[in-house]
């Protein structure tokens, strides 16, 4: 055989498992494709240890928005395996629209609390993070709160959010809405309004900017970006916007805090089953649990499992045991309330 008769071939070999594999997405052996709300770097730790873990590549698409579009557009062709999404509402919404399948592990269900998964075993929560009131440390005097004082007059003018649109306020509604009821939530919703210093804007770390330079003096966050904020080595300043306030855990006498979480569901076709469920059951784990906690410094849904230092010296996380398929049950008449009271026009309107 001549030296240009291998490169040759080589060339040839190269070509045909490319096509292959474009022909075939996802049916490689070793291999789980993932479908993920969560940004890359929240899960590439993880994903990076599973694989050095057990041999088993993960191909990964990031999005911020349409991927249980995606998966139903691509039927039963889709090379999803997994999604991973943010809020126990998208999860939910996936299930509801046929998107996923059930799996049956006793390492899952005895690893994750039945709070914080689906009760016929759809979708399961990784991680927790707490929707708190960020307080400004030295304006406000208090180390108590609830959601229901956020609509107390005392506070008019002097507090912060984000889009009452957003999934992260309107889940929190939405669990509102399951413990007090609609004609309650809604006289809430309003009375929260009244009380903003401006229109909804910005994420959950602009509001706390807004608190540092004194334009509001609470906002509601969730607990994740403090730890984002108080860490960040490339933005100094977001390190001043989180020294200047103090984390309360709204409700901690009564019912708790409402929690969310990040999770996981098996699609519906997924052609890498097994090696799905093996990435599925590692999440679980206390180690990758540890990793979760101590790389993003959320809550890890496994009880046996401490949340990293940071997160500790904010105080005791009671959560809410309100499951959280109440999420999904309530979200939809949620949006539509903050619709209904122009909550996103801000105070006055």
């Amino acid at each position: 055989m001549s030296q240009r008769t291998v490169p040759g071939l080589a060339r040839a070999a190269f070509t045909a498992i490319v096509l292959g594999c474009v022909a075939s997405p996802g049916l490689a052996q070793g291999e789980v494709n993932i479908y993920s709300y969560r940004q890359p770097q929240l899960i590439n730790p993880l994903l990076e240890a599973f694989t050095k873990k057990t041999g088993i590549k993960t191909n990964v698409v990031y999005a911020a928005a349409g991927l249980n579009e995606k998966i139903a557009a691509e039927g039963s062709n889709s090379p999803a395996d997994l999604l991973f999404t943010v809020d126990a509402g998208r999860l939910s919404e996936a299930k509801d629209a046929g998107l996923t399948q059930p799996v049956t592990s006793a390492a899952l269900t005895s690893a994750i609390p039945a709070t914080f998964r689906d009760p016929d075993n759809h979708w399961f929560g990784l991680t927790m993070r707490g929707r708190v009131i960020y307080a400004a440390k030295e304006r406000v005097k208090q180390d108590a709160i609830t959601y229901e004082e956020l609509a107390d007059p005392k506070w008019k003018g002097k507090i912060c959010t984000r889009s009452g649109q957003h999934v992260y306020n309107t889940s929190l509604f939405a669990t509102m809405i399951a413990n007090k009821g609609e004609a309650f939530t809604e006289t809430w919703l309003k009375g929260l309004k009244d009380n903003l210093a401006h229109k909804p804007a910005g994420g959950d770390r602009e509001q706390a900017r807004d608190i540092q330079s004194g334009k509001c003096d609470l906002a509601i966050g969730n607990t994740y970006y403090m730890a984002l904020m108080e860490t960040n080595e490339k933005n100094p300043e977001q390190k001043q916007w989180a020294a200047a306030i103090k984390v309360l855990f709204p409700n901690a006498n009564d019912r708790g805090t409402h929690v969310n979480i990040s999770g996981m569901a098996l699609a519906k076709n997924a052609p890498n089953k097994a090696n799905a469920i093996k990435l599925m059951e590692y999440l679980a784990s206390d180690e990758a649990q540890k990793l979760y906690a101590e790389a993003n410094n959320e809550y890890p849904v496994s009880p046996k499992v401490p949340a990293s230092a940071i997160v500790q010296s904010w105080g005791k996380l009671k959560a809410d045991p309100l499951p959280l398929d109440n999420i999904a049950k309530y979200r939809k008449r949620a949006s539509e309330l903050v619709d209904k009271v122009g909550f996103d026009a801000g105070p006055g309107s």
